[in-house]
């Protein structure tokens, strides 16, 4: 019964120890994300504007800040990076509105890398 409270107590202190050496030098985020998008704002308009067929008519509602997010895909290795959702309300090639639609667009070193919802 001692050895065995005397195993618990020492993997106890081993996790303890690990917990705290990793609060101390924690993996940065711009290594597994890339860098936080600050600017994201800019970063959406921008790439909306090379992908709507009327981007001056789209009005955006932003769901929220970026997300450090990893996305699957197919057949490689996940795509990582910050997803930014939206909601698009623009116009269509007819003219017409099309109702507000949700979007994701991960955001990657500054640039849209992939596109949910499109």
């Amino acid at each position: 019964m001692k050895k065995t409270l005397q195993f618990s107590q020492l993997v106890l202190t081993l996790l303890l120890t690990a917990v705290a050496a990793s609060a101390e030098n924690p993996v940065p985020a711009d290594s597994v994300y890339g860098a936080y998008p600050k600017d994201y704002k800019r970063i959406v308009n921008r790439w909306l504007e090379t992908h709507l067929v009327d981007p001056t008519s789209a009005v955006v509602e932003w769901l929220g800040e970026p997300k450090p997010t990893e996305v699957a895909v197919k057949g490689s290795a996940p795509l990582r990076g910050y997803l930014v959702e939206i909601k698009v309300n623009s116009r269509n090639q007819f003219g017409a509105p099309t109702g507000k639609q949700k979007h994701g667009l991960l955001i990657r070193d500054g640039e849209v890398i992939k596109a949910i919802g499109y």
